[in-house]
Parts: C-alpha cells; structure tokens; sequence
C-alpha cells in the first residue's frame, strides 16, 4: 500500500443554519470530525480532493467548484497511531480547510471502515464535539464567516 501524502482537506459541511456534519471515526470511538483526508497524488487539486472525499465518506457528490477555499492553513503532528500510513520520518501533516454550504441535512452515506456514525449538530456543539483542535477551529471560522459570535 503506497504511503499517504502529508498533504490533506478537511471540509466543514454546513447548512444555512450552521448545522453541521460530524462523522464518528471507525477505529476510533469517540472521535468525531468533520471529513478528511490525504491527496491521492501530489498534483491533484484541492477541491477534487475535496470532491472525493466527500464521495467517499458520505456519498454526497458535489463538484469541485462548489468547496470554498476558506484560505486557512494548518501545520501540525500527526498522531503517532496514524504514522505508519505516510513515509518513514514524516510527522507533521499541512491540512487545508474547506467549506461546502448543503440546502438541508441529509443522511449520509458512510464508509463503514472510517465511519460509523454521523450528527448534525449546531455549530457550536459541533465544535466542542470534535477532538481535533484544528477542526474545532475551522468550524468556529464558519461561525465567524457567517457573522455569528465564535
């Protein structure tokens, strides 16, 4: 299995209400976040990566043109339990945060070996609820985005 490109997405998925989408992750309960994930090659485009994931983790498709680009940038250290899936000696991972505004709630489809269970919880729940500080911080962005009190 090729290793994972320390390069990745996290999409914010919102309704005009800021309810917004949190998957619990598979091989981790209790864990919740928004989607993620890695490049799956070092020159596909940020939003089809946004694009594929969304696909792949909730069976939502939408088109690359539809993710905003929300201009943040995180660097930090991945887990060590996560290490293994990138290249021996990499340790930090630079994510970018997207958005992706629904009309409504739906029910997602999920993958059952990511995820398995989802919530659409109001964005400040949604925030306190995620155990990723840089989700919790892109979520209270949207907030922020909106012209609402973070």
């Amino acid at each position: 299995m090729p290793h994972k490109i320390p390069e990745s997405v996290l999409v914010v998925i919102y309704t005009p209400s800021l309810e917004v989408l949190l998957l619990e992750r598979a091989d981790h309960p209790g864990f919740w976040q928004s989607v993620t994930g890695s490049r799956a090659a070092a020159d596909e485009p940020l939003a089809e990566t946004c694009s594929r994931e969304v696909r792949e983790e909730t069976g939502y498709v939408a088109a690359p043109e539809a993710f905003e680009d929300w201009q943040q940038v995180n660097r930090y250290a991945i887990y060590p339990h996560w290490r293994h899936r990138f290249a021996p000696g990499v340790t930090h991972n630079t994510e970018h945060v997207f958005g992706l505004a629904v009309a409504a709630p739906f029910v997602p489809k999920l993958a059952p070996r990511e995820h398995v269970h989802y919530r659409w919880l109001a964005w400040r729940a949604a925030a306190d609820t995620c155990f990723s500080w840089t989700n919790a911080q892109a979520i209270r962005l949207l907030a922020a985005r909106a012209g609402r009190a973070a």
